[in-house]
């Protein structure tokens, strides 16, 4: 990757010889695979088996997950943050391995979009809950610094599973504990 970064930069006109580029091949390299190591993670070691018995069906909720994320279509990044709400189903998740799971996802090339349903599902997948919620906000660097150009635009996608989708109340419930402070 080191290799293909500086034909890149070499392809801009730059002179990669000259010391504040150097070492930006490389430093390039570690960036991207860190950005995208989501590839890298397996579900059974993000989870690591921190599936507890639980008697509860009240609604649990973790909101204002930090995530990034590269877009897919021009590897810009998009900034912004992940909520997610599930039903238990006799067993909770660790709160801490939710945001792996957010991580997993966001740190591959994305679309928000296939982001929020990846996340979903697989809430889903490992909890068996009764349902799963998630909302992304975020902010997207392929509309603010390129193209149109719209530095206050934000997009917000949403996956419902479940109870989520098929009862009103129960996504009331979570877009109402969303906006409460």
């Amino acid at each position: 990757m080191k290799n293909q970064y500086l034909k890149i930069i070499e392809s801009t006109g730059e002179d990669t010889a000259r010391p504040g580029l150097r070492d930006t091949p490389e430093r390039a390299a570690k960036a991207f695979a860190f950005l995208t190591s989501g590839y890298q993670m397996n579900l059974d070691e993000v989870v690591n088996d921190a599936l507890f018995p639980s008697d509860s069906e009240e609604m649990v909720i973790v909101k204002d997950i930090e995530l990034f994320s590269l877009c897919e279509h021009h590897l810009l990044p998009f900034i912004g943050k992940c909520h997610v709400a599930y039903i238990p189903n006799g067993k909770v998740l660790g709160l801490s391995k939710i945001a792996r799971v957010v991580d997993m996802y966001a740190r591959r090339l994305q679309i928000q979009e296939a982001l929020a349903q990846q996340i979903a599902s697989t809430i889903q997948e490992v909890t068996n809950a009764q349902g799963v919620g998630v909302i992304v906000e975020a902010k997207h660097m392929c509309m603010m610094m390129r193209g149109v150009e719209k530095q206050n635009s934000s997009m917000k996608t949403s996956a419902m599973l479940g109870t989520f989708r098929s009862h009103q109340a129960t996504r009331t419930e979570f877009l109402t504990l969303l906006r409460d402070q």
